[in-house]
């Protein structure tokens, strides 16, 4: 894995904060994973909310969240877009270089990542919300 300032994101620990059952947190340990991003791993316990998770999500107290430097980046598509920019020399590139091309992904992107996943809801069987 490389250093968390390769690529022109600065020397700064990557810190995560997350939940092990959130599929939130899976994206953006994927594409941590993907970038080659060495960072620290906090498991925090959402009936029980850590100082640490209400002081830098203090408006939606939800994980994933990514300090960076000691700066929060919130919501895991943000994460992902946010490690795309911050490191361009790690990994590859999650968005295509056209404008039109990237526009046309994050439309994409939006769209599936309001949606439960398929594979989650089918294999959760207290899941309210069912796929056609």
């Amino acid at each position: 894995m490389a250093a968390a300032g390769a690529g022109g994101g600065g020397g700064d620990q990557l810190t995560v904060l997350g939940a092990w059952a959130s599929p939130f947190l899976v994206r953006v340990r994927l594409a941590l994973h993907l970038k080659a991003l060495e960072y620290e791993y906090v498991e925090v316990d959402l009936k029980d909310k850590s100082d640490l998770l209400l002081v830098f999500n203090p408006v939606h107290k939800k994980v994933p969240v990514l300090l960076h430097g000691g700066k929060p980046v919130c919501e895991s598509m943000l994460i992902v877009q946010y490690l795309d920019d911050a490191f361009p020399g790690s990994g590859p590139a999650f968005l295509p270089a056209d404008p039109h091309d990237r526009a046309v992904a994050r439309f994409l992107t939006t769209r599936y990542a309001r949606s439960p996943s398929p594979v989650l809801v089918k294999s959760n069987p207290i899941c309210p919300v069912r796929m056609a």
